[in-house]
């Protein structure tokens, strides 16, 4: 495939951002003797063993996600997380042993956390996980800081992953392309800005939400469930978190959701969020010459959007009406 990293590439990149991690935690003053890669898809992340601290390493990224953006993002993250595990919710924390701080090394930005042994013998149950959502969502309610508003639909990442695929037939056929295109026209407004999103949906409300499907990212140890990976925190309609789990998780979702006085999902936003996301995958696909294995994975979820309805169907609602 043309234009695609081959496998030498892709192990000298895991190689670096290991050595990036090693170098970054021994500067803190953590004892690094035998770190290991315990994850290599869009971030390589490393523990620091014998020391209990994993770094989380970004290295599958769009073109105009610079350090500082990276950074803002990550201390936006380390914040959140931090606070939620200072008020008893079941977090993965940042790194006790080192500040709560992105760290920049040899080009790369990464975060530190605390090491937590998993229960690899567990099957995840996503349908019961959406129920724990709920109880997240009760617990973000309180943060006090100030998040920006659905940073997780990552608009800029939709527009240039679509501009990129006009150059890449062969990621994405002209015919599905073109649809993506249109569909995007629709959906973009709505998810560029907080007036585009109230004028279609008025009287929906927002509030801190995980970003990145925390139904998938909750992590099962000896001691319970933990939340982790809050990358992509926003503050958003709960309906966000709840994309592409399906009427079972969404059902789970309004079950638990009621025990705490919050409001059940919504229909017509649940669409909204469904169709945005399927354009999220479609866009991923520009992200293939970076990370190969993407053309093979995504492939269900586009066959997927291929058969959903037009724009999730939003062009044939009466949005905001």
């Amino acid at each position: 495939m043309p234009g695609f990293l081959t496998p030498d590439q892709l192990a000298a990149r895991t190689s670096r951002a290991l050595d990036a991690a090693v170098a970054a935690g021994r500067d803190l003053g953590l004892t690094v003797t035998d770190a290991r890669v315990l994850h290599d898809v869009f971030s390589v992340v490393v523990h620091l063993a014998p020391s209990p601290v994993v770094v989380r390493v970004p290295t599958v990224l769009p073109s105009y996600a610079d350090a500082d953006t990276q950074a803002a993002r990550q201390r936006r993250e380390l914040d959140v997380v931090r606070w939620l595990a200072e008020a008893g919710t079941p977090v993965i924390p940042p790194s006790p042993l080192v500040p709560h701080a992105p760290v920049r090394r040899d080009g790369f930005s990464m975060t530190f956390w605390q090491y937590v042994e998993q229960d690899s013998g567990a099957e995840p149950d996503f349908v019961r996980n959406c129920g724990l959502v709920a109880d997240l969502h009760a617990a973000l309610r309180a943060y006090p800081g100030e998040l920006p508003f659905l940073s997780a639909a990552e608009p800029e990442f939709v527009t240039e992953g679509l501009a990129v695929l006009r150059e890449r037939p062969d990621l994405l056929p002209p015919a599905d392309l073109d649809r993506a295109r249109r569909e995007w026209e629709i959906l973009e407004p709505l998810v560029r800005s907080r007036a585009g999103f109230e004028a279609a949906f008025p009287g929906v409300d927002f509030q801190p939400i995980h970003g990145d499907a925390p139904a998938v990212n909750i992590v099962t140890t000896a001691d319970g469930e933990l939340y982790s990976d809050f990358e992509l925190v926003t503050l958003g309609p709960a309906e966000w978190d709840l994309a592409g789990l399906g009427p079972d998780g969404e059902a789970a979702y309004d079950s638990a959701v009621r025990r705490h006085g919050m409001r059940e999902l919504d229909k017509r936003v649940l669409s909204l969020v469904n169709a945005v996301g399927a354009s999220r995958t479609v866009a991923c696909l520009a992200l293939a010459p970076q990370l190969p294995l993407l053309v093979d994975a995504l492939e269900p979820a586009i066959e997927n959007w291929r058969a959903a309805p037009f724009a999730g169907g939003l062009s044939e609602l009466s949005v905001g009406g």
